[in-house]
């Protein structure tokens, strides 16, 4: 029996004509709702026509969890007084209630965007709703993408409504085609903010990593609002983990202690969603936020941490980090206390951080991993994604990122077009590095076997299990906890995936392939089972090698070798160590599958990974292989070898007699770059002629070139260090090249300016003594200088120039040490020679002061010499 009262206390209800009159009139529509009004479960019902006499149609319901969209189908089958797989059913990956009578299914978005690439017409649906498009998750936006283009280009009687709690209207209004916006409003309570910071400063979040400080902190603010609070209690926390740890410390509050997020089992998840009688702590992570409604909650505690998603260059793969929860998801949450009373809202940080939060989280599609994404968007026809209708593109270098993933492992050709092989992987519903693993794997050890492993990669084991994949591979075998249920049922999924045969009747992935169109078909270009001296496909492996070859499948960059001390090199090139009490710090190879890098550390910590051979590691990560020649600047020489290396871990070397002399000479540039023109010989006439080179270019320019700067020379090393550069061979004959006779390679021969270097700037200047003096063109400031004994410049009225440019004369004693400074010597003679004639002449009485220095007799000599 449908449970009218319960459908008429939805305030939705309210909106439900306008939404069907925009659908009817457009096709598309906005709906805006806030949680808890039932746009998710009135809204389905009166478009089937379940419920308030419409036409009978067949409704998609796309929820961004599995958790959500058992719940939205249980929901709607309550208030129509049946159980799930009648009217209403859901399918979720691994699960699927529907019936011949269903009408309403709820799907998740990942299995919609299967569908839709299986059958892009989505055949029998006449509606499809995209609940919480404001979570902006990438399938969703991949989803509704695909869903505007099937509109356009072959169902435009599909109807389609963009559904959510709070979300950009005006962008999904635009996206959808000018499609009008419908709003209702919801019933809400007063919400009383209470700031809890921790006492003292806690750590950042740091990847999937929360200090535990803060998460015993959260504990304390529960029973905390457990006393000062009436009403339930709803926490959110980031992840799985967290709720784990903050469960285990709320160990006798006077309440139960329930779990709320996508791993726990249906009976928990009902018995949150439930009405109870007694009093509950809901630990819940952010699915709770608008996604799930929790009756009896008067008070949240909000730890103000998030999971989002990142591209985990480590791993090599999308992974998820810790992060601080936007405002609008705090409102969000804040709003889960006043549905049904007035509540309050306990924020685990200080007033004073609030405004500095993001305002919104970032759409996925910004900053995740997008080689699913780009997988995808190739199996639709649109490698770039530059038809799709999307709310924001993807940023370029992330696309580009991807394409070389998706080439490594044969999904698309170089071009970016998919392959056969790529729309098997896509169909698989693992990230294309794992669909990768998967695949050859399936082909050299067996489907089940692969399957269990790469069940193991696409969840990773709890800590307990261990860093070692074999080993975690037997516990979860033969375990009994959540973990070995889920991972179970996830091998079983993959297992039935890989055994059904492709639509073409293309048969499963054969790694033996040797020519390219084969390749296509099957195994990636850069696997070939090898070297084990084993059959593929026999699954003879031992558990060690079997788990190696996987691990190595789904990450070759991260094949690593010894280096000693539990410390490996992976092919990426950066360093990984074991903790000190592993099983596997003797490996001589190790396929890494799991690591992260602490902060300011520079190598990574393993904390999952398998032993392989050598030979697995050529065989996995085959397109890293290089055999050639090595000339490189090296520890202040040039160094020649011929060096076979995978990735950054060298293999072999052998000393190279005859290097290619094009390597040779870019590799001694590359010496002269990094340690500077100074391993040229450079006599003191050659310094000289570069500086008085670099005066005339910055005082000239025009064909007097850029000597001063080190690089500038080297850019222009064809120009005037050959023939010598192209004949050096090391270090030592670099030394023998004579700078000073190369530099003059430079000079302005062709316009004729090249001889009138020492009228423009000479290399010594004649001063009224008859002494030739030689100037200093290396001073800092760039003015050349005259260094001179004052009484040779006796009776010279204007300052010596070059080059058009005055030259800065300083007066030395008798002596030779330094009397005054100037470039004006007119004045110098009016003024301060009279204060220098007072100090020096007793210091030097042998010499001549004359009191008017202008009319004087210029002289290198004593005045006794000159009496002569």
């Amino acid at each position: 029996m449908i449970r009218t009262a319960a459908l008429d206390a939805l305030p939705v209800r309210e909106a439900v004509p306008a939404l069907v009159s925009a659908l009817d009139d457009h096709g598309t529509a906005v709906l805006c709702a806030p949680p808890g009004t039932g746009k998710t479960t009135l809204v389905p019902l009166v478009l089937a026509g379940l419920v308030g006499g419409g036409p009978r149609r067949r409704v998609v319901v796309a929820e961004p969890r599995r958790i959500a969209a058992r719940a939205a189908a249980r929901r709607m089958a309550w208030l129509l007084g049946e159980q799930v797989g009648g009217a209403v059913g859901f399918t979720v990956r691994g699960e699927r209630v529907v019936g011949p009578d269903t009408v309403v299914e709820v799907v998740t978005t990942g299995v919609l965007l299967q569908r839709l690439q299986r059958d892009q017409e989505l055949t029998g649906a006449d509606v499809v709703i995209l609940d919480e498009c404001h979570e902006r998750h990438l399938d969703a936006d991949t989803v509704a993408a695909f869903l505007l283009d099937v509109r356009e280009t072959l169902r435009p009687e599909l109807k389609l409504v963009a559904a959510s709690a709070t979300t950009d209207s005006a962008g999904w209004a635009r996206v959808l085609g000018g499609a009008p916006v419908v709003e209702a409003a919801g019933v809400s309570y007063p919400v009383e903010t209470v700031w809890a910071p921790p006492a003292r400063p806690v750590r950042p979040p740091h990847g999937m990593r929360v200090d535990p400080a803060q998460l015993t902190h959260v504990a304390s603010v529960v029973r905390r609002a457990l006393a000062e609070r009436d009403g339930d209690v709803l926490c959110f926390l980031p992840g799985v983990g967290e709720i784990a740890r903050v469960a285990g410390q709320l160990g006798g509050v006077d309440a139960e202690v329930l779990q709320i997020h996508g791993r726990a089992p249906a009976a928990a998840q009902d018995a949150a969603l439930s009405v109870a009688d007694h009093r509950r702590v809901i630990l819940s992570t952010a699915v709770a936020e608008s996604s799930l409604t929790v009756p009896g909650v008067r008070v949240v505690v909000d730890s103000g941490l998030a999971r989002e998603p990142r591209v985990d260059h480590a791993r090599g793969l999308g992974a998820l980090a810790t992060v601080r929860a936007s405002r609008a998801a705090g409102r969000q949450r804040a709003g889960r206390a006043g549905r049904e009373a007035p509540g309050a809202v306990y924020r685990c940080w200080a007033e004073a951080e609030d405004g500095r939060l993001a305002a919104f989280p970032a759409p996925e599609i910004r900053i995740a991993d997008l080689a699913q994404f780009a997988l995808q968007a190739a199996c639709w026809g649109d490698p770039d994604a530059a038809g799709l209708a999307l709310l924001d593109p993807p940023p370029a270098g992330a696309m580009a990122a991807a394409r070389e993933v998706l080439v490594a492992v044969g999904a698309v050709d170089p071009a970016g077009a998919v392959t056969a092989r790529g729309q098997r992987m896509a169909r698989l519903g693992l990230h294309p590095r794992l669909a990768r693993a998967l695949l050859d794997g399936s082909a050299a050890l067996g489907t089940r076997r692969a399957a269990e492993l790469v069940a193991l990669l696409s969840e990773e084991p709890p800590r307990e299990y261990g860093d070692d994949l074999a080993g975690a591979w037997r516990r979860a075998r033969a375990g009994g906890d959540g973990y070995a249920s889920r991972w179970r049922t996830e091998a079983r999924r993959l297992e039935h995936a890989v055994a059904v045969r492709d639509p073409a009747g293309a048969p499963p992935p054969d790694p033996r392939a040797s020519n390219a169109g084969e390749a296509e078909e099957s195994a990636s270009p850069a696997f070939e089972a090898r070297g084990s001296g084993r059959s593929p496909g026999s699954g003879a492996a031992p558990d060690d090698a079997a788990a190696g070859l996987v691990a190595a499948l789904a990450f070759p960059e991260r094949v690593a070798r010894a280096k000693g001390q539990g410390a490996f090199l992976m092919a990426s090139g950066t360093g990984a160590e074991l903790g000190d009490g592993s099983g596997l710090r003797t490996a001589p190879w190790l396929a890494v599958a799991v690591a992260d890098r602490p902060p300011h550390s520079a190598s990574a910590r393993i904390r999952l990974a398998a032993v392989i051979d050598e030979d697995t590691a050529r065989a996995a990560a085959g397109h890293l292989l290089t055999d050639g020649e090595e000339v490189h600047w090296e520890d202040g020489d040039l160094v020649a070898r011929a060096a076979e290396r995978l990735g950054a871990i060298e293999l072999a070397v052998r000393p190279l007699r005859t290097p290619d002399p094009a390597l040779v000479r870019a590799a001694l540039l590359d010496g002269l770059r990094s340690e500077g023109l100074g391993l040229l010989r450079w006599s003191p006439d050659a310094l000289t002629l570069r500086a008085r080179l670099g005066f005339l270019h910055r005082t000239l320019g025009g064909a007097w070139p850029d000597v001063a700067d080190d690089r500038a020379l080297l850019e222009r090393a064809d120009d005037w260090l050959e023939p010598e550069l192209s004949r050096a061979r090391r270090r030592a004959d670099l030394g023998r090249i004579d700078a000073g006779q190369a530099l003059n390679r430079l000079l302005p021969w062709a316009t004729g300016e090249a001889v009138r270097l020492d009228e423009l700037a000479p290399e010594r200047l004649e001063v009224p003594s008859g002494s030739r003096i030689r100037v200093d063109y290396t001073a800092e400031h760039g003015r050349p200088v005259l260094a001179v004994k004052l009484q040779e410049l006796f009776g010279l009225a204007e300052t010596p120039r070059v080059a058009g440019v005055p030259v800065l004369v300083h007066l030395l004693s008798p002596a030779g040490r330094p009397a005054a400074v100037t470039a004006d010597l007119a004045s110098f003679w009016q003024g301060g020679y009279r204060a220098v004639r007072a100090e020096l002449r007793g210091r030097y009485p042998k010499h001549p002061w004359p009191e008017d220095p202008a009319t004087a007799e210029p002289t290198r000599h004593t005045n006794a010499r000159l009496r002569r």
